[in-house]
């Protein structure tokens, strides 16, 4: 049997900003296939949040690893970041929240 529709091939980025050091969040990996795969897996493994964006990944797949991402992909990182922030806000008062409760020894 022949396939009349070519398959989407998977993509995965992984972007990283450290205020004090980068002007902007800049492209530290990226990959198609099992590479992209790894990188996901790499990142839930690490605790990294994960959003699924195919808009974002066509927009900075065109980047070098180590690249600043361009002023135009500010906006929509911006909005990534702001994702980011607040999963992981979510996931530190949850923490402090079983922390505290297993001080007092309640469960």
């Amino acid at each position: 049997m022949r396939k009349t529709r070519k398959e989407k091939t998977f993509e995965a980025l992984a972007l990283e900003y450290q205020p004090r050091d980068d002007h902007a969040p800049r492209l530290v990996a990226k990959g198609k296939g099992r590479v992209a795969e790894k990188i996901v897996e790499l990142a839930r493994k690490s605790g990294v949040p994960i959003r699924e964006d195919t808009v974002l990944v066509a927009l900075l797949s065109h980047l070098k690893v180590d690249q600043e991402i361009p002023p135009e992909a500010y906006k929509v990182v911006a909005e990534l970041l702001a994702f980011i922030y607040k999963v992981h806000n979510r996931w530190k008062a949850e923490a402090e929240v079983g922390s505290q409760e297993s001080e007092a020894g309640i469960e």
